[in-house]
């Protein structure tokens, strides 16, 4: 089947066309775009203080392991540090330690505190977390992954940790 030259040709320039009508159409924002905008700006703050704590430090105020129960470090990084709380190879809690030097609203929520653990405010943080702050600088929680892992259990755990230790951390 012949067909003339003419429409043999106009399949290229369509193609073209199209691609060119394409490339030039408006893009949509995503909801994201502006939050992207403003954390890679200059002047943007950023999401840990130069001046928080070095996660490592951390780690020795964790409860130790003993009784059937480890403690599984998990991440460390500055102002942070977490590990889990195990049984019989599986998770019970996760513990963690951050300093509040970058998120000082996160150490507001104490001042209402009517409970405290080892002569520093607790408070519950939904129905899976409990939590101290300690030295009105770091807080240390205790976060339940199982549900027979009870309040009471979690401010077990939290008097376990060296909170003593842990508000003469500099």
């Amino acid at each position: 089947m012949n067909t003339p030259r003419w429409q043999r040709a106009i399949a290229p320039l369509l193609l073209v066309l199209f691609l060119i009508i394409g490339g030039c159409a408006a893009t949509q924002t995503s909801r994201f775009d502006q939050a992207q905008q403003e954390s890679t700006q200059s002047q943007a703050t950023p999401a840990v203080s130069k001046a928080a704590t070095d996660g490592s430090k951390f780690n020795k105020f964790f409860p130790n392991s003993g009784d059937g129960f480890s403690r599984v470090y998990t991440q460390e990084k500055d102002g942070f540090a977490n590990a889990k709380l195990e049984k019989d190879g599986k998770t019970l809690a996760l513990m963690s330690i951050n300093d509040t030097i970058s998120n000082p609203a996160a150490a507001a929520k104490f001042q209402q505190s009517t409970k405290s653990i080892g002569g520093f405010p607790a408070v519950n943080q939904g129905n899976t977390a409990t939590a101290v702050l300690v030295a009105d600088r770091y807080q240390a929680k205790v976060t339940s992954k199982v549900p027979e892992f009870t309040v009471s259990d979690r401010e077990t755990w939290l008097g376990k940790f060296d909170l003593a230790g842990l508000a003469r951390v500099k």
